[in-house]
């Protein structure tokens, strides 16, 4: 019996350590760190930008030295004949003899030596190459802008379902109060039915809600634990606040913030696609020039009808060559006229859109900062909202109580406060979110 108890002792010290392990704590700029280094597309990303720095360098290799080896075994298991006048031998003139040139079989081991001289489109590869990975570190910082928006987003989604459900529960508890008491009066004839019947139906609905409620504080959890990386199941503690982080969130220098469209990373990517459809059209031109290689291969060949190519004493002939290769385009029948022309115009639309970039980027950030000014102007609103919807029902449920309101002035005002306390919460969540998207926007991260 004894050492059950210490086994079942042990297995409980066991869970709670694993529990403490398992169960993570986050404040907000905790979970958007944590999520930059842990969620899947922001790794994704950051092993996008490793694989354009290897595709760099795989590209400046072609400019590089080559070195290439071959060996080759060749064995005529029939050998050709060939014929040739057999007055060569002695013969008679006009006839002709049957000989076998070379021998059975042969082995020949060559390496080979290449290097690119002039190449105009290994020139503008290389810098391609460049303005990819470019473009591979915009896209990372841009995931890295959405991830960080995501993580605010769910953050608050979670703390707003945490408060909510507070916040029903302390109504469900001053509503079975009432009903509790109203009962009783009615019990004593001195209330109506419907006064029970109408407080039932308010406290069903707020319980409805309470269910919902409660299921979709465990989906905003899940939703929290994804967007961070972590196991969708996992035991997340936020040690933020919806009202803190509200009050944090306001920061009324932002509205007036410098829009330097410049640094926005949507007008980096755009201006990455002109520069690369700049480039696009120098290939298609460099197409028209010469390319010159040099080339220096050395070998060794040795012949004999047996395969005895193993034995120290046979004998290897060696050989050596140096060339120069120019390949000259002359003519492509109006192709590479038409390739250029090509390139030509998708850089003018490639300009174009980074107009319209700067353009929609401008209207972009308007439009965020009057939202967020909104945000600001309207969480004040319903806070007051909420500090008279709650004094309104105080007032009627002592005027019920007292017989000088109905149920349903009650009910009304019961009602009201219920719609403010959500539009509270969620005008709270909004101030949040729209400072996360004018600092994505601006691309002002702190």
């Amino acid at each position: 019996m004894k050492n059950k108890l210490i086994l079942i002792f042990s297995l409980l010290c066991s869970f709670a350590i694993y529990s403490q392990e398992d169960t993570k704590s986050f404040s907000l700029q905790e979970a958007i760190d944590f999520a930059l280094e842990n969620n899947r597309t922001a790794k994704n990303a950051a092993l996008d930008i490793k694989a354009a720095e290897k595709q760099k360098w795989e590209t400046t290799s072609t400019g590089l030295p080559q070195i290439s080896g071959s060996i080759d075994y060749q064995n005529f298991l029939k050998q050709q004949v060939s014929v040739i006048p057999a007055e060569f031998f002695g013969g008679n003139p006009g006839e002709f003899s049957e000989v076998i040139f070379g021998t059975k079989q042969s082995v020949n081991a060559f390496a080979k030596l290449e290097q690119k001289i002039f190449d105009g489109s290994y020139l503008v590869g290389l810098q391609s190459a460049k303005v990819f990975l470019e473009i591979s570190k915009n896209a990372k910082e841009k995931t890295d802008l959405e991830v960080r928006k995501a993580v605010i987003n769910a953050y608050g989604n979670v703390l707003l379902a945490e408060e909510s459900v507070k916040i029903l529960e302390r109504n469900i508890d001053v509503l079975k109060k009432n009903l509790n008491e109203t009962t009783k009066i009615y019990e004593n004839g001195l209330e109506e039915e419907e006064s029970v019947e109408q407080l039932q139906i308010t406290l069903s609905g707020v319980e409805s809600n309470l269910s919902n409620t409660s299921r979709l504080k465990t989906l905003a959890y899940q939703m929290l634990n994804i967007t961070m990386g972590t196991e969708i199941n996992s035991k997340t503690i936020l040690t933020d606040n919806l009202e803190s982080l509200t009050a944090n969130n306001i920061v009324l220098e932002l509205i007036g913030a410098e829009e330097n469209i410049e640094n926005t990373i949507d007008f980096k990517i755009a201006e990455n696609d002109k520069t690369s459809k700049e480039l696009l059209l120098k290939l298609e031109k460099s197409k028209a020039l010469p390319t010159l290689n040099a080339f220096v291969n050395a070998g060794y060949s040795t012949f004999s009808n047996d395969f005895v190519f193993t034995d120290s004493k046979q004998k290897w002939f060696g050989s050596s060559l140096l060339g120069v290769t120019m390949n000259i385009p002359i003519f492509s029948s109006g192709g590479r006229s038409a390739s250029t022309q090509r390139a030509r115009i998708n850089l003018e639309k490639a300009k174009e859109d980074l107009t319209e970039t700067q353009q929609k980027l401008k209207l972009q950030i308007a439009s965020a900062k009057s939202d967020y000014q909104f945000a600001i102007e309207d969480y004040g609103n319903k806070k007051q909202n909420l500090n008279l919807a709650e004094r309104i029902e105080q007032k009627n449920q002592t005027k019920f109580f007292e017989g000088i309101a109905s149920s349903f002035e009650l009910r009304q005002a019961q009602t009201q406060l219920y719609s403010s306390q959500q539009e509270f919460l969620q005008a709270m969540l909004d101030v949040i979110n729209k400072k996360a998207e004018l600092e994505t926007v601006l691309n002002k991260v702190d």
